[in-house]
């Protein structure tokens, strides 16, 4: 008789120093069922998660899998009894084949050890509309098509419990379809599918049944036939929720800040990523740069930050060259920057407080070579408060963090430096909508100021939502410029074609 329940996670509780992360959570996905995973950043989430994947192990509760109560003490053991996990930042190994990705780690066939294992994947491919090509190169496929590996990794591997994190935030709207009607095929097959993301239009148009978590508890399950994104939303929260979203003012159109010339710029694989890009931004502007991730985005971003050195090209801000001065004088001169990956931009030995006042050392915070100790804790207070930073202590450290509460931590550290220019990646990507919304009011608040705002996200509607100009990159170029608010689909498509 087949169990009505793949997992039941019964009781659990996980405690980190000063965090209480998981509060007696019970958590049940049916066989088949796709179960959305809702919650503000630090609300549990992917602690939960973890526990069920072996990662992390629990102080107190049980799991039950397919009816029987196991064992997870590692990764291993999830893997042995069906569980898979496909991370928001996929780990595939550049240099090897898609096959090869696939299979690493598994047993193969003595003789022929790819042969059989080719034949398995084309089965599983066709089954779940997961095709892709077998002999390219990872770091040759775009993100959809990597996304794709990783469900057919664990697929492979027997997963019948299937955990998507944040599963959209790297591909392009155009290709949310597909991974639907996967994932759809993969429950109908008996999988279990735990969806985690904060985007609510997505789980509720794809998940049959929606949990949400607030401060390590489960605080609701809902059908999302019966509930509206706005109920969601204050169900995560705790509160209601303001209706109003920021407005923007109207473009103030002021003189060039921020010029891009003709930049050619190398990735990490000595190819060229960035090809001869130019653009402009004005004082009091937000240039929106969409784009599927893997276009060039990031080498444009690290170029412009002095983290990368331009091949060619030039770029300028208020007429001083900025392609050959390092990192920290070209913050100096008033250029703010919000990398791509958060983590790269926090110390996790560091506190809460240290990582706050990173690049801010003032005369306001030192006297001499000493840092004033009150000082650095009412300015790491008032970020804290004003970005709505989930921490039980300053002093704690902030490896200890949710990654969304380390992204606010960059994102307050940043727009509180005063720049000029901010040039922000993927800003609000794995933020709650609370933290989205208090994120959007701060970059217009800016924008108001006469900051020039360059704004490269994957996230369509905050492109939509904030830009006043939008450039479009694919391939590593500019491939078309709007100058107003185009409609969703046409932007979608400059982001897939070039036009």
């Amino acid at each position: 008789m087949t169990p009505e329940f793949s997992f039941e996670m019964l009781g659990i509780t996980k405690k980190f120093p000063n965090v209480l992360a998981l509060d007696n959570v019970d958590f049940k996905v049916k066989v088949g069922e796709i179960r959305a995973l809702l919650g503000e950043n630090g609300a549990g989430k992917t602690t939960l998660m973890k526990v069920l994947c072996g990662l992390y192990r629990p102080d107190s509760g049980k799991i039950l899998v397919r009816g029987k109560e196991a064992r997870i003490r590692s990764p291993k053991d999830a893997i042995g009894l069906g569980i898979g996990m496909v991370h928001q930042r996929f780990a595939l190994v550049e240099s090897m084949s898609v096959l090869e990705n696939v299979v690493l780690g598994t047993k193969m066939d003595a003789l022929f050890p790819l042969r059989r294992a080719r034949a398995d994947v084309e089965e599983l491919a066709e089954k779940f509309g997961l095709k892709v090509d077998l002999d390219a190169k990872a770091w040759q496929i775009p993100a959809s098509e990597q996304q794709k590996v990783e469900i057919l990794k664990a697929m492979y591997r027997g997963a019948k419990i299937l955990v998507l994190d944040e599963p959209t935030s790297m591909i392009a709207p155009s290709e949310y379809e597909t991974l639907f009607k996967s994932l759809i095929e993969l429950s109908r097959s008996g999988t279990a599918i735990v969806f985690i993301t904060h985007k609510l239009k997505e789980a509720m148009s794809i998940c049959d049944t929606i949990t949400i978590m607030r401060r390590g508890k489960v605080v609701a399950n809902c059908d999302p036939k019966e509930v509206s994104a706005k109920e969601l939303a204050e169900m995560m929260i705790g509160r209601d929720l303001q209706t109003e979203a920021p407005q923007k003012s109207v473009a103030a159109g002021g003189q060039a800040v921020l010029e891009v010339e003709d930049l050619f710029v190398e990735n990490d694989r000595g190819m060229m990523a960035v090809k001869g890009v130019s653009l402009s931004l004005r004082r009091g502007e937000i240039l929106g740069v969409a784009g599927v991730s893997g276009n060039g985005q990031t080498e444009l971003m690290e170029a412009i930050a002095g983290m990368r050195r331009p091949k060619g090209g030039r770029v300028t801000m208020d007429g001083k060259e900025l392609s050959k001065l390092p990192p920290w004088k070209i913050r100096e001169l008033g250029l703010a920057y919000v990398p791509e990956s958060k983590r790269v931009a926090i110390s996790p030995g560091l506190s809460v407080s240290e990582n706050a006042i990173l690049k801010s050392y003032s005369k306001s915070l030192s006297r001499g070579f000493l840092m004033m100790k009150e000082s650095v804790s009412e300015y790491a207070r008032q970020l804290v408060e004003k970005f709505n930073v989930v921490a039980p202590s300053l002093e704690m450290p902030a490896k200890f963090l949710s990654g969304g509460n380390a992204q606010k931590i960059v994102l307050g550290r940043e727009l509180m430096s005063d720049p000029k220019v901010i040039v922000a990646g993927n800003p609000t990507s794995g933020l709650d909508v609370s933290s989205t919304e208090l994120g959007h009011g701060l970059f217009l608040q800016a924008r108001a100021k006469g900051v020039g705002i360059l704004l490269i996200s994957e996230d369509v509607d905050e492109i939509l939502k904030l830009s006043d100009r939008i450039a479009v990159m694919l391939g590593g170029k500019i491939t078309k410029v709007f100058d107003r608010t185009p409609p969703l689909d046409e932007l979608s498509l400059a982001m897939t074609f070039e036009q």
